[in-house]
């Protein structure tokens, strides 16, 4: 494991091998805690982000990806996110983002991954240590975006979804480890038969030649942002939820997150979505979203 020995300020950290290991994960992912003197190696060693969420302490936290190695997309905007989301449940955060990036530019350097999904946990007891843990990014697989996803609703409920709340991922790890075999996301679905969202997405449908989504009671993912901003120049855009009893009448589908881009859905809960291909808006949508990424990256 990677440890640091901590001076004041991020660029004099000085990483070192530790002589004992925590415990004997192989290929562990680099964690690490931001404190007010500096970087500092978790007690812990795991191996992918997965494997951190029991580690973590209870808070708010945002995940984003690099593109390029070491650029992100809207990292200010999940910043912003991770700081509302602490308003909303009551924890005083005031980030240092100059500090913070740094020390995730010092992680990312560290692992030396191609591309990285990164994490950034606010403890609710001492938000001044900001948890920091990092993988290899994994793209979404060919076959998906090809083929498009399979999805199922779950009545599985998320109590504040406009905070991003680290309950959050407890609650939904269990939901996501007993996902039938192909299926890759669960839609939200309140008893009404509204269609929410994803357990880590954003959804979509398309509807009599308008895009719909849920307006409220969701999470207001950053992906989400910019396609909102985009999509009115390819179709209609709603806030308005869609049903259960809409999704034979649809004629596309699609998720989207800050990891995943834009995914088409093509079946849910075994239906198949207009002739179960993937579609000509959700392939422009998603063109556009790609082209739109690559000219809107900064360096973290």
């Amino acid at each position: 494991m990677i440890i640091t020995r901590c001076e004041p300020g991020i660029g004099r950290s000085v990483f070192t091998r530790e002589k004992k290991r925590v415990s004997q994960v192989s290929n562990p992912i680099p964690t690490a805690i931001l404190t007010p003197t500096g970087l500092k190696p978790t007690s812990y060693q795991v191996a992918t982000l997965a494997e951190a969420i029991p580690h973590e302490p209870q808070g708010v936290y945002t995940v984003a990806r690099t593109f390029h190695g070491d650029h992100a997309l809207l990292l200010d905007a999940h910043l912003d996110r991770l700081e509302e989301s602490a308003r909303l449940v009551g924890i005083p955060l005031t980030l240092d983002r100059a500090r913070l990036r740094a020390a995730l530019r010092e992680l990312i350097r560290q692992a030396a991954y191609p591309d990285a999904k990164f994490r950034v946990t606010i403890p609710r007891s001492d938000p001044e240590q900001v948890y920091l843990a990092l993988e290899a990014f994994q793209p979404v697989p060919a076959e998906v975006q090809q083929r498009g996803a399979h999805v199922i609703t779950t009545p599985l409920k998320r109590a504040n979804p406009v905070a991003k709340t680290t309950e959050w991922m407890t609650i939904r790890r269990p939901s996501y480890s007993s996902l039938p075999p192909g299926v890759y996301e669960g839609i939200l679905v309140r008893e009404d038969e509204t269609l929410l969202e994803g357990m880590s997405s954003n959804f979509y449908g398309v509807l009599d030649g308008v895009l719909r989504t849920a307006g409220d009671g969701v999470l207001a993912g950053i992906t989400r942002r910019a396609i909102l901003q985009l999509t009115p120049d390819v179709l209609p855009v709603a806030l308005i939820p869609l049903t259960r009893r809409d999704i034979p009448r649809l004629a596309e589908a699609m998720l989207t997150s800050s990891g995943r881009g834009v995914v088409p859905i093509t079946v849910i809960d075994g239906q198949p979505v207009g002739d179960g291909k993937v579609g000509p808006v959700v392939s422009e949508i998603r063109r556009g979203y790609d082209a739109w990424t690559e000219t809107n990256l900064e360096p973290i």
